[in-house]
């Protein structure tokens, strides 16, 4: 029989770099390097809301802490650290030890060891939480208020492949076994782009990550910044697998699916060349989409004109 330490010890417990107190104490020691301000972000992960009973564990592993950091890289921040709460209805190694390997995969990838947690008896489903730690010069990160009048907007990666597998999966849409195999991996195994997001730090103004829908993540900075801003719909990185799909369909994921994890940001236009420099550096694709504007809220228009509107701006938990 396995008890919670029991757990944690098997588990959760690999070392951490010397100048961290990890798992073992009542809480974690995190020293910030001199001038940062530390960056904190939490997200819950509910098995049916969140993803399937059937997930991966793997994959599910590496999803649980990439969705945390890429909070930190739309704030430009480096990672530190990061915690992990675990609700698990019973215990099973096989599941444990899967799910284990991928969030350390993350962990070790992204440079953020796990450095303690909870865990405890769920009544139905799994739920997972994880908290993060980075750092960032308080002078230089990212905020949904800096969007300035003439501002370009900039996305990183592809749009709307996670919302079509999810819709799959979902039996939403009618079965199509390829184009769930070209676009689950979105869903499933988002890659924040970490490394770009902390090199726009002084460079970029306002940022966020794109959790619940482009239109609606747009909209936080919009609100934030008291602006509106104009999409040219042609610019943006549809993902190559949705381009078989009727318009209407590709319109809706790519405008309002969720689970994208990836970067939208504004900057000078006068950043352009240093922006695609950057992300060539990195490794990442980033795509000018538009521009801020006077007003409030976006407007999307393709290259003759037309409005784009869709029936869904992003997703909302209560809604």
């Amino acid at each position: 029989m396995v008890n919670e330490f029991d757990l944690i010890a098997r588990y959760f417990s690999r070392p951490v770099p010397s100048h961290l107190l990890g798992v073992g104490d009542d809480c974690a020691l995190v020293p910030l390097d001199a001038g940062q301000q530390m960056a904190v972000s939490t997200d819950l992960l509910v098995e049916g809301r969140h993803f399937l009973a059937d997930v991966d564990p793997y994959s599910l592993g590496l999803k649980a802490l990439a969705v945390n950091l890429s909070d930190l890289a739309a704030m430009g921040a480096q990672p530190l650290a990061c915690v992990l709460g675990l609700a698990l209805p019973t215990v099973d190694p096989r599941w444990l030890v899967a799910f284990a390997n991928g969030f350390y995969a993350q962990a070790d990838a992204a440079q953020c060891p796990l450095v303690g947690g909870d865990t405890t008896r769920g009544m139905s489903g799994v739920v997972i939480s994880v908290t993060v730690f980075g750092q960032v010069d308080p002078q230089k990160a990212l905020r949904r208020s800096a969007a300035r009048l003439g501002d370009d907007i900039w996305v990183t990666g592809s749009l709307g492949a996670a919302d079509i597998a999810l819709q799959l999966l979902q039996h939403a849409l009618p079965s199509n076994p390829a184009l769930l195999a070209s676009t689950r991996a979105a869903l499933e195994r988002p890659e924040p782009p970490l490394q770009f997001a902390q090199s726009l730090a002084g460079v970029a103004r306002a940022a966020l990550d794109i959790s619940d829908g482009l239109l609606q993540d747009l909209g936080h900075i919009l609100a934030a910044s008291h602006c509106g801003a104009e999409l040219n719909y042609e610019a943006l990185p549809v993902h190559p697998a949705l381009r078989s799909l009727p318009p209407a369909v590709q319109e809706a994921a790519v405008l309002g699916g969720g689970d994208v994890y990836q970067l939208c940001f504004t900057a000078d236009a006068s950043k352009r060349e240093t922006i695609l420099a950057l992300a060539h550096l990195a490794g990442v694709e980033a795509a000018r989409i538009g521009c801020i504007t006077e007003g409030s809220g976006a407007i999307v228009k393709r290259a003759d004109g037309r409005a784009v509107t869709v029936p869904r701006a992003g997703f909302d938990h209560f809604s």
